[in-house]
């Protein structure tokens, strides 16, 4: 498949558009890459080791996670008349007077064993892990040189980044990071807010008054809130009532995902790109996941790009092993980073490689997905890695972490369960390209982000394909009713494949199946032992198959 297209014709919009962030970087050694989209869509090709690795998990992991509620719990618990919010003033108190700077502190990881979790990746099958640096809540989980606000000094009082990269590398894993800090500016603008309703009408939230000097003698003494909360960049005025009219506002002024750099806080955008760069300097990671449509605040991420490329040829004797990954990218900009789908499929093959990315429940931990038992079982983990690598794609799963560092008792089991399948199964995922057609089969899938949950579940009938050493592989998305497995795009004089079948096996087996290829289709009887398997995958051998 090809690798990269050439992008040469850039619009001349785009740097206006990007903006301005008067940022540089100084480069030791000769730096191919320049910061712009023209250098990386012209210059990058995607590494071999992420196109065979092909399945990734993920720690999204912060201080959201310790009330147990779900995503965005930092920003939706100083919203009047959200659960969250409701949740918060009943557990912790109002947040005029308790806010998400205290959750933050009370996030101490003490049974997180990064170690055993590894292991457990591992044998899951996956290739490489991701960490996260930091959310929209803008605290750093490493040793951060520009920000105080990191976890040496607040909550676990632990380098968790270090901790992740030390383990995972140890096992032979690639390492990657996650950085979602460029859109704190806006998120965070709740905690500048206040009830329109109730007794506590009227009255702002902490990050609206404290300053450094009210630390004094309390545990965060020297830090100061305002470059937690990001400052006033879009306040909420005086006078609202109803808490309908306040929940329209933020939905109007703060909810929205901007790429821009704040105009107003230059100090901003200074400081995340001199945190990324750090992260990106300290960890040395293959991978970087930015949350974001295209690259964060204008050219201070084009700068980040390039710093990184360019580090990354330092780091491998000037072989570009580094994965930037971004969202919904123009088509002239894919070839210069891979594009990330966030909750998301492809309905064809791709020509470059891409990611989905998606989470066993909520980003975030919430209790009651383990209480209802409502997590994504294994069997549908196990659909989508294979839907989405014959698409030329990769999976990096999520599986959401308590506050303490542990994962639960379902979560253990399902990755206990996508184990048990990648062990015979692997074979026919690692280090595998898509073939003539991605598969075949009833059901149609959604293609963009977040159209898992529009996509219809896949069944024995759904089939996809994917090549690698000579040899195609056949993965039939659950088990036939009668045993019998049947590919009509493998059928005797098939256009798509006008050779011959010579031999097929299941994969983790050597012996010969029986199969019968008629103008129909190919007919394979499968082995009884499969029977009840997610999915079941087949080698199949011959002349002009690949």
């Amino acid at each position: 498949m090809t690798q990269r297209v050439s992008r040469r014709s850039l619009l001349q919009a785009t740097a206006a558009t990007m903006g301005a962030a008067g940022l540089s970087t100084v480069q030791a050694a000769p730096a191919p890459f320049k910061p712009t989209w023209d250098s990386l869509a012209d210059g990058y090709n995607t590494p071999e080791w992420f196109r065979d690795a092909k399945f990734g998990i993920w720690a999204h992991w912060g201080a959201q996670c310790v009330p147990e509620m779900g995503d965005w719990y930092g920003r939706r618990m100083y919203i009047q008349g959200n659960w969250q919010y409701d949740h918060h003033v009943k557990h912790y108190g109002h947040p005029t007077k308790f806010g998400f700077m205290e959750i933050q502190n009370l996030w101490k990881a003490e049974n997180w064993n990064p170690d055993a979790l590894l292991d457990l990746y591992v044998k899951a099958g996956a290739k490489y892990f991701v960490a996260m640096a930091n959310h929209h809540d803008n605290l750093d989980a490493y040793n951060s040189k520009y920000h105080a606000w990191n976890t040496m000094r607040v909550g676990p009082k632990r380098d968790l980044i270090g901790g992740w990269e030390k383990a995972t590398r140890a096992r032979g894993l690639r390492f990657g990071v996650s950085n979602h800090g460029a859109h704190a500016w806006h998120w965070f603008q709740s905690a500048y807010g206040y009830d329109p309703e109730g007794p506590h009408a009227g009255q702002r939230y902490d990050a609206y008054r404290l300053t450094k000097a009210d630390g004094k003698g309390k545990w965060w003494e020297g830090l100061d809130p305002q470059d937690l909360y990001t400052g006033r960049n879009i306040v909420m005025p005086d006078g609202f009532k109803t808490i309908r009219s306040v929940e329209a506002w933020h939905d109007h002024n703060t909810y929205y995902w901007d790429e821009k750099p704040p105009l107003q806080n230059p100090a901003f955008t200074r400081s995340w790109f001199l945190r990324c760069r750090d992260l990106i300097d300290s960890y040395k990671p293959d991978l970087v996941y930015m949350d974001n449509h295209g690259l964060p605040l204008g050219q201070a991420g084009l700068d980040i790009a390039a710093h990184y490329y360019n580090a990354s040829m330092a780091w491998n004797g000037g072989k570009l092993e580094a994965v930037l990954n971004a969202k919904v990218l123009p088509s002239e900009w894919r070839s210069g980073v891979v594009e990330d789908v966030e909750r998301g499929f492809r309905d064809g093959i791709e020509p470059l490689p891409w990611q989905t990315d998606t989470c066993l429940g909520d980003w975030h931990y919430a209790r009651s997905l383990f209480d209802n038992h409502r997590y994504k079982p294994a069997s549908t983990v196990i659909h989508r890695l294979c839907d989405i690598v014959s698409k030329n794609g990769n999976l990096l799963l999520s599986v959401p972490m308590r506050g303490d560092g542990t994962i639960d008792a379902d979560e253990q089991k399902i990755l206990g369960e996508i184990a048990t399948w990648m062990a015979r199964n692997g074979e026919a995922i690692y280090g595998t390209r898509p073939w003539r057609i991605f598969g075949e089969g009833p059901t149609k899938v959604g293609t963009g982000m977040f159209s898992e949950n529009s996509s219809k579940p896949l069944t024995a009938e759904d089939i996809r394909f994917t090549t690698k050493g000579g040899a195609l592989y056949a993965i039939a998305l659950g088990w036939p009713k009668d045993g019998v497995l049947r590919i009509q795009t493998l059928a005797q004089d098939s256009h798509v494949v006008p050779g011959t079948i010579d031999r097929i096996e299941a994969v983790g087996s050597s012996d010969s199946l029986p199969f019968k290829r008629t103008r129909r289709g190919l007919e394979v009887r499968l082995p009884e032992g499969l029977a009840g398997s997610p999915a079941v995958a087949l080698k199949i051998r011959g002349s002009g198959l690949v």
